[in-house]
């Protein structure tokens, strides 16, 4: 099965799904390790988070040299992870250039988020998604926005200022809704200002196994036989219905006279596919949402799972969109709220949002304080 030609992910390839990596440090890419997930795994992508660079910083000695530039110019904090992050993310957004060009665009992408502070503020956030891009400076580099309704308007934005996004943190049908409109309308002023549609690509990434966390949650606390019967089952039900809300939207007029000036689809991207209850099989997130156009972005031990022993059924999402509206209204009539759990998710992932940053910040000045009280 090392055959890449023959391999669980070349066949979840196959079925038209993007493999990306949920992960990123620099031993990852000085390793090689990065290019070998590429080569054996079929990873096409990458995505980050300020948690996922904590965990980086803190291990081994790879940031060491960094950090002591930075400690010796006197960075402050906030500067010391601009500059750590921004620089993996364009070390691996060089790594991946080949796909990127080989595929003219539709993969290859590293994404890197706006700070945990900007996620209620618009302004800001198009302020450092521009600055982050310009630092980057590579045409495969995603910037993060999340899907908070100030994040909307910075979407439109940023789009509009031909920066490339990777809108996060998206629960709700009706908030993916606005995320569509709200890259249309980017795009529609981008081509005002005469800016090249093709150049400019984005996706949309849904939040999957979080939504079963807070639904089943909820179901335990019902405890009856029937609420029991519900249990694991929405994340994915509520992503179906993403889909088709995909589909319907860019087969719309509107997105069509985009499509005919050069403008990309915004693609669906499954995020949150680890698997958090350990009743489900691991692969549960990856095998369930199998459709062409999409992208799943992995943990490295969802991924490890899926190359090992996915059992792949061809497309899971086309058709199942009356099955998955079935199971939401039967979570309503037991008195789960699907705009109370969806709008809770919100809450908490920006909430989880800041305090990864946090982490990352106090993780950083730690390391800036034990390289300045260094013996020379």
């Amino acid at each position: 099965m090392n055959d890449t030609k023959t391999t669980r992910t070349a066949a979840l390839a196959a079925e038209g799904v993007s493999i990306w990596l949920d992960d990123l440090s620099r031993e990852r890419i000085r390793s090689g390790g990065l290019q070998k997930l590429m080569a054996e795994r079929g990873v096409v992508g990458i995505t980050t988070n300020p948690t996922i660079f904590a965990a980086a910083v803190s291990k081994g000695s790879a940031y060491d040299e960094q950090i002591a530039e930075l400690a010796d110019g006197t960075a402050t904090p906030e500067e010391a992870v601009f500059a750590l992050t921004t620089a993996d993310v364009a070390a691996a957004c060089d790594i991946l250039r080949p796909v990127h060009d080989a595929t003219g665009g539709y993969d290859g992408w590293v994404s890197i988020e706006v700070g945990a502070g900007s996620a209620h503020d618009t302004a800001a956030t198009v302020a450092e998604a521009k600055h982050l891009a310009a630092t980057i400076d590579r045409p495969n580099a995603f910037v993060k926005i999340p899907a908070t309704l100030e994040g909307l308007d910075a979407i439109t934005e940023t789009i509009a200022a031909g920066i490339s996004v990777n809108v996060t943190l998206i629960f709700s049908l009706e908030r993916y809704r606005g995320v569509i409109d709200a890259y249309l309308t980017g795009l529609e002023r981008a081509a005002a200002s005469g800016i090249d549609l093709a150049g400019i690509r984005s996706v949309a990434s849904f939040f999957v196994s979080r939504v079963d966390t807070e639904v089943d949650r909820r179901l335990d606390a019902i405890g009856s036989e029937e609420a029991r019967a519900l249990r694991s089952k929405a994340g994915v039900a509520n992503a179906r219905l993403a889909y088709q809300v995909y589909e319907e939207a860019f087969a719309s007029d509107r997105a069509r006279s985009l499509a005919d000036r050069g403008a990309n689809r915004q693609r669906p991207l499954w995020a949150s596919t680890g698997v958090k209850d350990p009743g489900l099989p691991d692969t549960f997130y990856v095998v369930e949402l199998v459709a062409a156009g999409v992208v799943n972005t992995m943990p490295e031990k969802t991924l490890d799972a899926v190359f090992d022993h996915a059992e792949l059924r061809g497309d899971t999402v086309s058709g199942a969109a009356d099955a998955a509206r079935a199971h939401l209204d039967a979570l309503e009539a037991l008195g789960v709220s699907y705009d109370d759990v969806t709008a809770t998710l919100e809450d908490e992932g920006v909430a989880k949002f800041a305090a990864s940053g946090e982490e990352l910040l106090a993780t950083v000045a730690a390391a800036l304080e034990a390289e300045t009280v260094r013996p020379s």
